[in-house]
Formats: C-alpha cells, structure tokens, sequence
C-alpha cells in the first residue's frame, strides 16, 4: 500500500520557516525592483500602490505585528482570526505575513479567497481542500489560505470548514478575515488566534497622508486635509480612496472638494439646518430644511450623522438631551426599516422643537 505521503501531491517549492536565513532570523522580504515597478505605476489604485510590503510598513497594530512576528520566527504560526472595522490593515497584515514566510514567490503558496468568490460548502470542501491536501517536502513547511469576509460564509460551509481546519493543520495554516467576528461560528473561533484590528488613529491616516500626498504632489490645502481625517473615521482606505477621487476631479483640494466629492453633507449645512430647527418657527423651519436638501442633494440619514456630531457642541440640560438622543437614535432605525423619508423629517423637527421645550422648563426651574 501507498504510504500517507505517496498518497498526497508534493510541492517542492514551498520552503518551511526552518529553511529561512538562520543567521539573520529573516526571510527574503520581497522583490524590490518588482516593488519599485508598482509604486511607478500611475494606473494603480493608491490603496493598491501604498500598500504595506513588509510587518514594518503596517501602520499602527504594532502589539499585533510583533506577536505575528515572534509566532514566525519560533516556527509556531497558529490559525488567525483577524477581525475589525473595514481600512484598518487586516488585509495588508496578513499578505505581509505572508511575504516574510515565503519571499517573492509568495503568490504561489497562499490560496486566497475574497466574497466576489463562490464561498459555499463545496468550495470548502472541493477547492480548499484540494488546495490544503498538497503535502510539502520539508516537514515543518506549510501553506497558507486566506478566507477574506469570512463572515459572508453560510453557516453549513463554515461547518465544513471546520473539519479541513483539524484535518490538515500540519501542512496548512488558516487566516480567516472579518468585520464581524461574532458571524463567525464560536466553534472555528476557538481554533484560531484571535486578534481585534482597531480603527487607525487619526494621527497615524494623517503620517501616510502627507507621504501619499508628497509622493504624487496633490495641491491638498491644511482645511481639506482635516475634514479628509475626519470622514476616514480611521479608515486608511477611504482616506485614499477620496484623496486619489478629488486629485483627479480638481486642481486644488479644499474642505468643499473633499464634502462635493463624497457626498457628505457640508458642517456650514448642517449648522444651518440644526440652527433652524432650534430657532426658527415649525413651518418656516420646515420650508428652509426642503429646500437646502433639494439644493445641496442631501439625504436624511447623512444629515442625521451630522447632526448628532454638531449636537454634541452645544449644551442642553441632560434630560433634553437624553431625549434628542433618543429620538436621532429612533428615526435613523426607521429609515433604516424603510419609513418614509419626508414624515421622519417632519417628526425629527418635532423632537429638535420639544427638546426647546425641556431646555425652557429646566432653566425656568434653576
């Protein structure tokens, strides 16, 4: 009979972590002219051209880089679970990770599967198993599959998942990716490492900015930038997304441009809009708010985040606020279950004109 190993495909190519440059305690990073050939390429995205090549580059997550790092250099790389908010690095870290283990030719060792890919039970148990059954010529060497938005697979293919995860974890190592880590089955999170990818500080977006934007010259003015940070909301892919959008619509980016091109509602707007709310008589009030909406093409939903943060600036009694709160809160899950956006304005007007109200009572009470 054909031993365990016979029965398997053998890769030859696929070096383990005890084959790497012992003296150094590193692998071969990456190719550098093939690094330099991408940051010259003008037709890429600017996520893509600026993404991090090794641990080093990745911005901020530094307790979490270093963990990975001691993980790979003690031969002892667990399953991972990296979870978080979209544009905070998670992607990156990993294809870095990857890069450290195998070299140029890393492409050629990772399987790698995103939501645009069919994720369903059969590709668990067809392609990626398929994929984790290729045995490697050295005993400590292992592949890597990478499972991006996991939390879009269905329950039955994590199910199935499962079991490949236990069947082959002496060849193959899992870095399972999500935004959401509590749609993932508590089964397969026991069995990885969990580590929890935070939005980036504002000021680490604001260090790769400024390189992004000395790189490529964009005529970026200091008021774009700040209102460029604040809508990222720590997100770095947005951040250059919106950059690289406004770079390529107008010759100078100013906080108007950056609002225009996103879609956002401008803070001038939403002052107005709050301000009239609080001062101005209901219909009146009513009228203006139509009006600037048909005129500056805004949504309630947008003017609602808006409000909420402008809010937040001005000082109410606590039981008048609780109470705005509570009603921005109420009508933002309305429109989100399909309530009509016109009678939701109407009853947020309604909330802004009684939390008058309370702030009169509370201060005629002091």
């Amino acid at each position: 009979m054909d031993s365990d190993e016979d029965m398997h495909h053998i890769d030859t190519d696929l070096p383990s972590l005890s084959s790497l440059d012992k003296g150094k305690g590193k692998a071969v990073l990456h190719d550098e002219s093939e690094d330099k050939s991408a940051r010259r390429d003008d037709t890429l995205p600017w996520v893509e051209k600026y993404r991090p090549v090794t641990l080093d580059d990745v911005v901020s997550h530094k307790d979490i880089t270093g963990t990975i790092e001691r993980f790979i250099e003690k031969n002892r790389l667990p399953h991972l679970l990296f979870y978080g908010p979209p544009g905070t690095g998670k992607t990156s870290t990993i294809i870095a990770v990857a890069r450290r283990i195998y070299g140029p030719t890393f492409r050629k060792q990772i399987l790698e599967l995103n939501a645009s890919d069919d994720r369903g039970i059969d590709v668990v148990r067809e392609q990626i198993k398929q994929f984790a059954e290729t045995r490697t010529l050295f005993a400590k060497g292992f592949k890597l599959i990478i499972l991006d938005e996991a939390d879009m697979m269905t329950t039955a293919a994590q199910a199935a998942l499962r079991r490949v995860i236990e069947q082959y974890t002496k060849n193959v190592r899992f870095c399972i990716i999500c935004n959401y880590v509590n749609k993932i089955t508590p089964a397969i999170q026991s069995r990885c490492t969990r580590f929890r990818f935070s939005p980036l500080p504002i000021v680490e977006v604001q260090k790769r900015l400024n390189h992004v934007v000395e790189a490529e010259s964009v005529n970026l003015t200091d008021d774009g930038k700040a209102a460029l940070l604040k809508l990222s909301k720590g997100d770095m892919r947005r951040a250059l997304n919106v950059l690289q959008a406004c770079h390529a619509a107008y010759e100078r980016i100013g906080e108007t441009e950056i609002y225009t091109c996103t879609g956002s509602p401008h803070p001038s707007d939403i002052e107005a809009i709050i301000n009239s709310m609080l001062s101005e008589e209901f219909t009146a009030s009513h009228q203006k708010i139509n009006a600037l909406k048909i005129d500056r093409g805004l949504a309630l939903q947008d003017l609602l985040s808006g409000a909420y943060e402008y809010v937040d600036t001005i000082e109410f009694p606590p039981a008048a606020r609780v109470y705005l709160l509570d009603q921005l809160a109420t009508t933002e899950y309305r429109l989100s279950a399909g309530a009509d956006e016109k009678i939701q304005l109407t009853a947020l007007l309604g909330a802004f004109k009684n939390t008058v109200e309370l702030t009169a009572k509370a201060k005629s009470k002091e």
